[in-house]
């Protein structure tokens, strides 16, 4: 066995150059110097006795053995987190750092309501939140970068724990004047094949609108140019389609100020599962629970 090992910082600078690709970015997002991240890859490179990276002016190339110490660099890490997570559950709970990713159909309409009671009832608790897509928040749990998730379920999110948070409709939004005046509750058979606008790839919610339209055309056929659930509004208040929106945005009036209506979406599958993942068996169970209890409270 070698008598020097890799520190943890050493593997946290890898996985954030990994991670970003470029020198300087992953300095910042480190908080060091470029030139203390350069020299801790080296130190790294010099300890293991091998190349790790590949350096040009312009590009950073990592090698096959690069990559898959990157790989394990992940799984150490999160190793060591779960290990500070296992001394701090000890103490009380719901209390020190905390990291959650929100996804953006959710962030906007549901943290607003929630976050200051949580402030004034859970002192102790440093949240800090990361708003990301379904993809990328659960890609950023697996590899220990947040610990826990606020996403809408079905999704793809591996061997994860979770805790139902509530269920959230789905509701078509048309312009007030279309002329086709829809009935109060809208089956998917109204929904024009080259109207429906979604939200780009990345987002759940598109997965969902299609999944509870279940019309294999619409696939096809629709618009997925929305980077949020504002823009879409503003698209569909200037008649250029229609689009799907959560009831939890309607009810926090996302559609105040505009000429557009949102009614209920008839389908057995238009609702979706607002839920609070974690890593499978993380010894912080106890304080999630009681971060989702808070949730549902809200």
């Amino acid at each position: 066995m070698s008598t020097y090992l890799p520190t943890l910082k050493q593997l946290q600078y890898l996985v954030a150059l990994h991670e970003h690709g470029h020198f300087g970015r992953a300095a910042e997002a480190s908080f060091v110097s470029q030139s203390t991240l350069s020299a801790g890859i080296r130190e790294l490179e010099s300890l293991l006795g091998v190349t790790l990276v590949e350096r040009s002016r312009r590009v950073v190339r990592f090698t096959a053995l690069g990559n898959q110490v990157v790989a394990k660099a992940h799984r150490v890490l999160r190793e060591a987190e779960e290990l500070a997570d296992l001394v701090q559950a000890a103490g009380k709970p719901l209390a020190g750092q905390l990291r959650m990713s929100v996804i953006p159909t959710i962030a906007p309409f549901l943290l607003p309501r929630f976050l200051p009671r949580l402030r004034k009832e859970r002192p102790d608790l440093q949240l800090f939140l990361r708003e990301e897509t379904s993809h990328d928040a659960v890609e950023s749990l697996q590899h220990g970068r947040v610990d826990c998730v606020l996403l809408a379920l079905p999704f793809n999110t591996g061997e994860v724990e979770k805790a139902h948070i509530s269920d959230d409709e789905l509701y078509v939004a048309f312009p007030k004047n279309d002329p086709r005046n829809p009935p109060e509750v809208i089956p998917p058979s109204m929904i024009d094949e080259g109207r429906l606008l979604l939200l780009e790839d990345g987002h759940c919610l598109k997965e969902h609108a299609l999944a509870a339209c279940n019309r294999p055309e619409l696939r096809a056929s629709a618009t997925m140019i929305g980077t949020s659930l504002h823009t879409l509004v503003q698209m569909v208040d200037n008649g250029l389609g229609l689009t799907m929106l959560p009831k939890m945005a309607v009810d926090a009036g996302i559609l105040n100020g505009t000429d557009v209506v949102a009614r209920p979406l008839k389908s057995k599958s238009a609702t979706r599962e607002i839920a609070l993942i974690w890593r499978k068996n993380s010894p912080r169970r106890d304080d999630f629970e009681l971060l989702a209890k808070e949730l549902r409270a809200g």
